[in-house]
């Protein structure tokens, strides 16, 4: 588990709930000052109150001027040196019934929010020689699923920004990369398990079934497990590591 220290600032979008959460306290809890950004200020006051993160900034990914904003008074108060990319939505609809507004909301913030998000930071990074940003896309930036395409299709795109900026990176010192994980075990998937319920009729127990079986180990991944593949990445041992998508799924790519 590599150890940071309070001068090494991170920034994690999304950071209040889910997947953000775990990986806020888990940089808090190797030393690191965390700032959690996201739309919601009770959630990520109620981080912050928790010791998961020591800051907190409200701005919507999807909107440029909100990220610069944030993340400019957030590097007022210390450079960032760690960027999470990992405030992310997700909506499912047969292709057929996906509309252009639907595709563009997708985008707007599972892949447009890390452009932003990244575009904030950047510039700092290359001026220190050194920089970390890891994005949250998915199995889904991996390998299609029925029904989201709009969903995926934006993931794709994310994979597709890390493996080309971790080239235009490679002597900077900054490395850039992506960790997939299969479905985990957050309130936003919970929306999954409800619309199920809703569409076919399933319990609860057979919803998640339905979910997990995608998962070779049959389970639901653990947002720790998320949190700890980025830890790694974020290391000083993982300096070689740039460029990848990492897949948290227990064997499903």
């Amino acid at each position: 588990m590599p150890q940071l220290s309070r001068s090494c600032h991170a920034l994690v979008t999304g950071g209040g709930r889910g997947i953000g959460l775990a990986i806020s306290a888990a940089l808090s809890k190797t030393g690191a000052t965390v700032t959690v950004l996201g739309r919601n200020r009770a959630t990520l006051d109620e981080a912050v109150a928790s010791g998961a993160a020591q800051f907190a900034a409200v701005a919507d990914v999807a909107d440029q001027a909100s990220v610069k904003s944030a993340v400019t008074e957030a590097i007022a108060r210390q450079p960032i040196d760690i960027l999470v990319a990992n405030a992310g939505a997700a909506e499912s609809a047969p292709f057929g019934r996906s509309d252009a507004a639907l595709f563009q909301r997708m985008m707007d913030v599972n892949f447009m929010g890390v452009v932003h998000a990244a575009q904030a930071v950047l510039p700092g990074m290359l001026e220190r020689r050194r920089g970390r940003i890891v994005a949250v896309a998915s199995t889904a930036g991996l390998k299609g699923y029925a029904y989201v395409s709009a969903y995926s299709a934006a993931k794709h795109a994310v994979i597709g920004l890390v493996r080309s900026l971790a080239l235009e990176t490679a002597k900077s010192g900054v490395t850039v990369n992506a960790v997939c994980p299969g479905f985990t075990e957050t309130d936003l998937l919970e929306v999954s398990i409800d619309n199920i319920i809703k569409k076919t009729g399933r319990s609860r127990e057979q919803a998640i079934a339905e979910l997990s079986k995608h998962n070779p180990q049959g389970r639901l991944v653990a947002p720790s497990e998320v949190a700890d593949t980025v830890l790694w990445l974020c290391g000083e041992g993982a300096g070689a590591i740039t460029g990848q998508a990492i897949a948290v799924a227990g064997g499903e790519v």
